[in-house]
């Protein structure tokens, strides 16, 4: 059986027609808001986990499942919003409306946005045609509007499914380098897709478009200056919902692919409207928060450079390859592992720099795995994801 093999810095989506390879990030990720004096925390034990477009008056309740940042507000945002967000010490990034500008100096906002999905198409003003939402040229001269008022905040654009779906119909872009010019348009990107929830053939079930966009992007950026996060489902659309599996699954595919934050789309649309979704499920909420937990006892270390080439994995099934990334942090390295496809298989790894015995602690699966010269087997089940922390052993 032909095994399938993984580097670190190198990501090879076989098996399907959007292989991609990319470059994880050349720095330290909370570094990455450094020349911003009110853009996110460059404290190394903040990760962005974010949630699109909610009631302020919810935050609490989205802190407790350990969200730390809104993105957007429903009316730009109002004094009333700031007032609120303030109060629950929820971070936020917001149009760059009048009210937002009159608080430049507030701490409460973090970065200003972009309308959503420029990428996709809308009715005309007659409703007679489609016509792209905004063209990358509205986008650049926006952008430096807003950098002009006010530049010690990143400026954040989120674009369409289009991204990592290439068969996807609602978008007007047909060249790739349209999304090369969108991204000199911004500081942070992020783009969407729900592949868990999906009725398309192609797309159902398939959550390795996920990490593929956010390859994408990283291609796209701008010499690897925009920063590249991820929003994500956790909703049921109708029949049809994602399990905690599944979410966990794309969170962690995003995160070894080199995304720096996180956004959860909570909404559900289907059979009813209700805007804080994931709050209406209180196991789905569960599952996500402790998702979120481990991302914040991790965010030292999700925060610290990746180890270019640290190790690398054979895939026992030819048809589940397994994409890692390695951090090392207080004399201890870390291996995040995924299996890329709903399939089960065992790996072997071999994880660099590790003379003599060591102990890999399966982090949040009470259990640990012996490790003799840096190699190591663990068995994965389909989009199984684990995370090692591998240390000497005692003597």
């Amino acid at each position: 059986m032909r095994t399938m093999i993984v580097t670190v810095l190198v990501v090879a989506l076989a098996a399907t027609a959007f292989a991609a390879t990319m470059d994880k990030p050349p720095r330290a990720a909370n570094t990455q808001y450094a020349g911003w004096k009110h853009g996110p925390s460059t404290d190394p034990g903040f990760f962005p986990v974010a949630v699109w477009l909610q009631a302020p008056k919810n935050a609490p309740k989205y802190q407790a499942i350990g969200i730390n940042v809104y993105i957007g507000q429903w009316k730009g945002p109002t004094e009333k919003d700031l007032a609120e967000l303030k109060k629950h010490g929820m971070k936020v990034i917001c149009d760059q409306n009048e009210v937002g500008l009159k608080h430049k100096d507030d701490p409460t906002i973090i970065g200003w946005m972009h309308g959503d999905e420029p990428d996709n198409c809308k009715r005309n003003a007659d409703d007679t045609k489609w016509i792209p939402v905004a063209k990358p040229d509205e986008i650049i001269a926006d952008y430096k509007r807003m950098k002009a008022k006010d530049p010690t905040r990143p400026v954040y654009l989120n674009l369409g499914c289009k991204v990592a779906d290439d068969k996807y119909k609602g978008s007007w872009v047909g060249d790739h380098q349209i999304y090369v010019e969108f991204l000199k348009g911004c500081d942070i990107v992020s783009y969407d897709i729900y592949p868990a929830k999906s009725s398309k053939p192609h797309l159902k079930g398939n959550l390795w478009y996920v990490p593929l966009g956010v390859d994408r992007l990283y291609t796209w950026a701008d010499g690897g200056r925009t920063i590249v996060w991820n929003i994500l489902e956790c909703t049921p659309n109708a029949e049809k919902k994602p399990t905690p599996r599944d979410i966990r699954a794309e969170v962690w595919m995003s995160l070894v692919h080199g995304s720096t934050g996180i956004c959860y789309f909570v909404h559900q649309f289907r059979p009813t409207f209700i805007e804080a979704g994931l709050l209406a499920y209180p196991e789905m909420a569960k599952a996500v928060g402790e998702i979120n937990r481990q991302i914040h006892d991790l965010a030292p270390v999700l925060n610290s450079p990746t180890i270019a080439g640290g190790a690398v994995a054979e895939s026992g099934n030819k048809d589940v390859p397994l994409d890692l990334m390695v951090k090392r942090h207080k004399g201890a390295t870390y291996v995040f592992a995924v299996a890329m496809r709903d399939g089960k298989t065992r790996a072997d790894f071999q994880v660099r720099g590790l003379p003599g015995k060591a102990v890999a602690e399966v982090l949040g699966e009470s259990r640990t795995i012996a490790v003799d010269g840096g190699r190591f087997a663990d068995d994965f089940e389909g989009y199984g994801v684990h995370l090692y922390k591998l240390a000497p052993a005692a003597k």
